[in-house]
């Protein structure tokens, strides 16, 4: 909606006054510049539309929209590329599902200029509701999920510390690597059932910083394991099994030199007491992107291999 339109229609009502432009401005130094932006005055809206519905109906409340828009070198058209949605859609989708907890499905309901603007809503599952019901959820998981991730959004543009939000890094980074890949930044807009707004956005400066936070730091312990091996690879490559349990666990053991592998002539079944170098590869958030063990020598103390009762 135009926020101006009022003022449209009232020059065209004084358009003859011939002191009209002289009281207009003086009006308007009164009033003050309107420096909120569509998306601002269309939740104000919103707020004032679910304010007066609620003076008949106590637990009326809004529709859910999430706006997206998408800036970069190719949006000046205001159109979605068949590849921008096929890469960019379903990672967001991804991204508010992790962020909930459960699974959020979204529905495209249209697009606008304005740069390239989506219009989404999250589908609908079930029956609707009774139109007199008042008995309703304070939030949706969309809602839950787009509170929490506009927040690591908005840590991540800030270059903040994101660690109480790994669980949601692997989605993310995801919708990052698809916005570079275009060169688009992306601005959300989620418009609540309660009249509420939040909005976050990712660009270029946040993409980089989530680029950073990937990158991987060593962290390395020796450990002894025993077990019994049940797999074997010339490669220089054996399984060692901690229990004979089927659900015991297994560990892939790596020789840097195969050839110590074949010397030590093992067979399946055997026994085995090896002292290894644990190491995880862990990024800036604390995630470990890898993990192996390699063996350094026999154990200096055999202990023994639990049997089941």
């Amino acid at each position: 909606m135009n926020g101006d339109s009022w003022r449209e229609r009232r020059r065209a009502l004084l358009g003859d006054d011939p002191g009209a432009a002289d009281h207009a401005a003086r009006l308007l130094d009164e009033l003050g510049t309107e420096d909120r932006d569509d998306e601002e005055i269309e939740a104000e809206h919103r707020s004032s539309r679910l304010a007066a519905a609620r003076e008949y109906a106590p637990g009326a409340r809004l529709d859910e929209e999430l706006l997206l828009r998408l800036t970069g070198p190719d949006t000046e058209a205001g159109a979605l590329r068949f590849q921008w949605g096929d890469a960019l859609l379903h990672p967001v989708e991804a991204a508010i599902s992790a962020a909930a907890g459960t699974p959020v499905l979204l529905e495209l309901t249209g697009v606008s200029a304005g740069s390239t603007v989506v219009h989404a809503r999250p589908v609908t599952t079930g029956g609707s509701a009774e139109p007199d019901a008042i008995e309703a959820p304070t939030t949706s998981a969309a809602g839950t999920g787009m509170r929490t991730l506009t927040e690591l959004l908005t840590a991540l543009e800030a270059e903040g510390d994101v660690r109480e939000w790994a669980r949601l890094f692997d989605a993310v980074e995801s919708l990052s690597r698809a916005l570079g890949r275009y060169s688009l930044d992306l601005g959300m807009t989620w418009y609540a059932a309660d009249g509420g707004m939040r909005r976050a956005q990712l660009t270029e400066r946040g993409r980089h910083y989530v680029e950073r936070l990937r990158e991987t730091r060593n962290r390395d312990q020796e450990i002894t394991i025993s077990g019994r091996i049940t797999e074997l690879r010339e490669s220089g490559w054996v399984k060692v099994k901690t229990g004979t349990a089927k659900n015991a666990y297994a560990y892939d053991v790596r020789f840097e030199e195969p050839e110590e592998l074949l010397r030590m002539r093992p067979g399946l079944g055997d026994n085995v007491h090896f002292r290894v170098r644990f190491r995880q590869r862990l990024d800036s958030v604390g995630i470990a992107r890898s993990t192996e063990y390699t063996y350094l020598g026999p154990a200096a103390e055999q202990t023994s291999l639990p049997l089941e009762p």
